[in-house]
């Protein structure tokens, strides 16, 4: 059954309610996750605004998708580590949208994988600012808009091995400790002024970051870590965007402070 949300756009089946005003900030839209992300937002009757840190192309194309389904779209480099950066994009987005009503975080360091033996300080020094620092600047910055305009929702995207250490895992883990921490003082400060906040762990899915871990695992190794799930497969980008879209909706406007693990039951 096709449902149709309160800016009368077809919602495929999937039912979240967003303001009929504002925007939906998704940084990292161009990613893969963030693609699914941002057509799932505009399926829901989101205008939404996304940025990427140098796929332009893959970001043009993700707002134009944004665009065919009825939905205005607006799509800009953003490099998270410069704070004035990050401000003058949020001015940007207030001035054409009116306001922001909520920040998706769909985006992290470049890594690689491998034991906290090996990794250099500089490698270590890179995930914390690229991922900790990054995420911090778009949420404290975001902050004084969200509560401008009523109130709003943040979700980042984080990692189900926060739950259960994956080895050679601690280049995403580490940074994403803090990220953790952000969204829980959020939660707790800012509700006062109507903004949630709330995360998602990740596990094993079949795009963004994981393309790179599958393309260095050979065919035996794979095999085993997607049968070493209890679902016995990865997940599928849709499904992370579904859980996503859903924690920043109003439907889930009692929701705040929480981590929703979504791994296939790795973390059991």
């Amino acid at each position: 059954m096709t449902i149709e949300n309160r800016a009368g756009t077809p919602a495929h089946g999937f039912f979240a309610e967003f303001p009929s005003d504002g925007v939906a900030v998704v940084i990292g839209g161009s990613g893969g996750i963030g693609k699914a992300v941002c057509q799932r937002l505009a399926q829901c009757g989101c205008d939404v605004a996304l940025t990427y840190r140098s796929s332009a192309q893959k970001a043009t194309e993700v707002a134009r998708m944004v665009e065919e389904l009825g939905r205005r779209a607006d799509s800009q480099q953003l490099d998270l580590t410069v704070p004035e950066d990050v401000q003058r994009y949020y001015e940007r987005v207030v001035a054409r949208f009116g306001r922001i009503h909520t920040l998706i975080v769909a985006s992290g360091a470049d890594i690689r994988m491998d034991y906290l033996y090996n990794v250099s300080v500089d490698e270590w020094r890179h995930a914390i600012v690229n991922d900790a620092v990054g995420f911090f600047n778009a949420v404290k910055l975001a902050l004084p808009n969200l509560r401008a305009g009523g109130g709003g929702s943040i979700v980042a995207m984080s990692s189900a091995a926060m739950v259960r250490h994956s080895p050679m895992d601690i280049l995403s883990t580490g940074p994403k400790g803090s990220v953790e921490a952000v969204v829980r003082a959020v939660a707790r400060e800012e509700g006062r002024y109507k903004i949630r906040a709330n995360s998602v762990g990740l596990g094993a899915f079949d795009t963004g970051l994981m393309d790179r871990v599958w393309a260095h695992l050979s065919p035996k190794v794979a095999e085993a870590m997607r049968h070493g799930m209890p679902l016995s497969r990865i997940g599928k980008a849709d499904e992370a965007a579904d859980a996503i879209v859903f924690l920043a909706s109003n439907r889930s406007g009692y929701t705040t402070g929480q981590r929703l693990v979504l791994d296939g039951g790795f973390s059991t």
